[in-house]
């Protein structure tokens, strides 16, 4: 059989980047789950038990390369080139003020998280869904009603944070290192558990979401 490139791709990440992604892989790994291969988890190999590492580093015309590579036997290694990747779609609208907005909603109908801002420029609306696209998979969840914060290693540039509303309901919100929220739930929860499970909804479903044009 020939070889056949599947999928490559290449892009700039941060140390925390690069750390989130190779958590991913890990943690598929690890529960023997699909591994995903690219960002959005569309390309996914399900690998054998057992299989071969081949680490190297080496300088090259100026650069380091650091690359580490795994084989399994092809018949071992089930590959999805269509893998799906989420079970929601990101709603990008205009709101009665002419001002651009999106939601997050699962194929079950329910809106699983919003952006809480209008936008008065689409593109501006649109780079807020991508930074929930990179940074909610990644990011920690802390309980800020306990003084709870965040690591300082790993995660991504933004934090899931955990409160207790003036209804003495849970939510949440995922607030990025400049202070920004950039995605919450739109609605409380009896239980901290339930809020979780919300949360936990966006971190697996954001990252590969489409993206659709609607009306409000």
């Amino acid at each position: 059989m020939s070889d056949e490139t599947i999928h490559e791709s290449r892009r700039s990440r941060t140390r925390q980047g690069l750390a989130t992604y190779l958590r991913r892989i890990a943690r598929a790994l690890g529960r023997g789950d699909p591994v995903p291969v690219d960002e959005a988890g569309t390309v996914t190999v399900d690998a054998a038990a057992t299989g071969d590492v081949e680490v190297e580093l080496e300088r090259q015309e100026g650069t380091v390369h650091f690359e580490v590579e795994m084989e399994w036997p092809d018949e071992a290694a089930a590959v999805d080139e269509d893998a799906a990747a989420s079970k929601a779609t990101f709603e990008l609208y205009a709101d009665s003020a002419d001002e651009y907005r999106w939601r997050l909603r699962h194929d079950n109908g329910n809106i699983i998280a919003d952006g809480g801002e209008g936008y008065a420029d689409k593109r501006d609306a649109g780079s807020g869904i991508e930074s929930v696209q990179r940074n909610a998979p990644g990011a920690h969840v802390i309980d800020v009603s306990r003084d709870e914060e965040a690591p300082d290693e790993g995660g991504s540039d933004a934090t899931f944070e955990l409160f207790r509303d003036s209804a003495d309901e849970y939510r949440w919100r995922l607030v990025h290192d400049n202070g920004n929220v950039i995605a919450d739930g739109g609605q409380g929860y009896a239980s901290k558990q339930k809020a979780k499970q919300g949360l936990r909804s966006v971190k697996s479903n954001a990252p590969g979401a489409a993206v659709e044009e609607t009306d409000e």
